[in-house]
């Protein structure tokens, strides 16, 4: 058996989509559908539904993609533990993580790993969905919030807080919200993503239940940045987690209100994770990211120590 074609079952399985597979592997997309039909032949029955703008595995086909995924996936690591058993880590390392924060926090953390290990290349995929890490062959993801239960291994980074801010010019014009209630009176900028729109959330310092607030503004987006671009140019209030605004808190280029409340958007208090595969971890790329990530954990304020759990 044609151990590419199983590499290009598994990418055409992961995306559900010839066309993403073939830009992968930078081949025409019919070559990824001949080699396809060939392994089905090689098999002996179908692996994929085609449909009109996608493909999906049949039940035979998820059988075999756990294994297929799995061999793969071993084969790569015994590989990289041989070819280089004393050298630097190398290799491609696959990364998912929510949009802002991977523009904001990734990118530079990546580029110091980077320099560091010369060898490592690095796919950065961004996106506000719910992956499974898994199935998209990811090394490592970064998540926001609870954690539902896995088999994949989980470090907490730290814990989201959350800050109602504005523009100074925006004050200006409109005076400082005292009181969660006085927010009905401003433009509340509103993030709205898989989740449907956002509420805001307060809770007094004196451990008082949280209250939701309804908000309303001119904008509402799908995308952290824009929210926050309309904020520095003074159109309205937004509510974000300090490593999304850090920067701009600390040059005054937005300040922070409602300071004797905790902000949040939804209830409870939520954590940002950093994920991966207990197997994923032995391969030296994954751990060094990790023990990166570890001693990089200043810029990401504030944090509070890693801790484990599955």
């Amino acid at each position: 058996m044609d151990l590419n074609a199983l590499r290009v079952f598994e990418r055409v399985a992961a995306t559900g989509s010839f066309t993403a597979a073939a830009y992968h592997f930078h081949r025409a997309v019919s070559s990824v559908s001949r080699q396809i039909r060939g392994l089905e032949e090689s098999v002996g029955q179908p692996l994929f539904y085609r449909h009109t703008r996608a493909v999906t595995l049949t039940e035979a086909g998820w059988r075999y993609y756990e294994e297929v995924r799995d061999i793969l996936e071993r084969l790569d690591m015994a590989t990289e533990a041989l070819n280089q058993p004393q050298a630097e880590p190398s290799g491609v390392l696959r990364i998912n993580a929510p949009v802002a924060f991977g523009q904001r926090q990734i990118v530079p953390l990546l580029h110091r790993f980077q320099c560091r290990f010369p060898g490592i290349k690095a796919e950065l995929q961004l996106s506000d969905h719910v992956v499974d890490p898994v199935r998209e062959g990811h090394d490592i993801t970064f998540r926001v919030g609870n954690l539902s239960d896995s088999s994949l291994i989980a470090r907490q980074l730290a814990p989201m807080n959350y800050v109602v801010a504005a523009s100074p010019d925006y004050l200006a014009r409109r005076g400082r919200p005292e009181a969660p209630e006085a927010l009905v009176e401003h433009d509340c900028l509103i993030y709205q993503g898989e989740l449907g729109r956002q509420r805001w959330y307060f809770q007094q310092d004196d451990g008082e239940r949280e209250v939701a607030h309804e908000v309303d503004g001119s904008l509402v987006s799908n995308d952290a940045e824009s929210l926050l671009r309309a904020a520095l140019l003074g159109q309205g209030l937004v509510i974000f987690p300090t490593w999304l605004i850090a920067e701009e808190l600390a040059s005054g280029t937005l300040v922070a209100l409602l300071e004797a409340w905790r902000g949040e958007v939804m209830p409870g208090h939520r954590e940002l994770y950093v994920l991966t595969s207990e197997r994923r971890l032995r391969a030296p790329k994954v751990r060094a990211f990790m023990d990166f990530v570890l001693e990089e954990v200043s810029p990401f304020p504030p944090w509070d120590g890693w801790r484990e759990r599955r």
